[in-house]
């Protein structure tokens, strides 16, 4: 974090962030065939993942947008995050926070931050998500796809009644 160029400004100066998520999704090899897995905790409990984000602008102009990255540590000895990721690559976890740690990884100094860089010891939940697709990157988008799905329809208002005596039967 501290050497990447892409990385190091924000973490110089203590640009973290939480990333709120009920699930995440990674490859398994185990088949010999990549299969999406839905990684979560039991009862969907939702996951407070480490984070860092930065400000930035297009080269070409337009608005100042944040953009973030989860933060990731070695699963290669992890008990369960193990089995993710290409056979002879290295295993990744992102840092999971417990509640507790949400308030002092935002706001603890640059040295305390690195003591967060630890694999989680809780117990996850897996299953196989074949039918659960990633999007595509933003840079693979047509003109037709769409990144979220279409809003319904807005409903459309009965035209009023002119005043009058109301209605047998009505009471208001």
């Amino acid at each position: 974090m501290h050497k990447l160029p892409s990385f190091k400004p924000a973490w110089a100066a203590g640009q973290r962030c939480i990333i709120p998520t009920e699930a995440v999704f990674e490859p398994n090899y185990e088949s010999g065939q990549a299969v999406r897995w839905r990684i979560y905790q039991e009862a969907d409990v939702p996951f407070g993942i480490a984070g860092i984000y930065r400000r930035w602008k297009e080269p070409q102009g337009g608005p100042a947008l944040f953009t973030f990255t989860m933060i990731t540590v070695n699963a290669d000895t992890h008990p369960f995050y193990k089995r993710f990721h290409k056979p002879g690559e290295e295993k990744r976890m992102p840092i999971f926070l417990d509640k507790e740690q949400y308030g002092p990884w935002l706001q603890c100094g640059l040295i305390d931050a690195s003591l967060f860089f630890k694999q989680h010891p809780d117990p996850f939940l897996g299953e196989a998500a074949p039918l659960a697709r990633m999007p595509k990157a933003v840079k693979e988008l047509s003109p037709k796809d769409e990144l979220l799905p279409p809003a319904p329809p807005k409903p459309v208002k009965a035209p009023k009644a002119p005043p009058g005596p109301p209605a047998q039967g009505d009471l208001f």
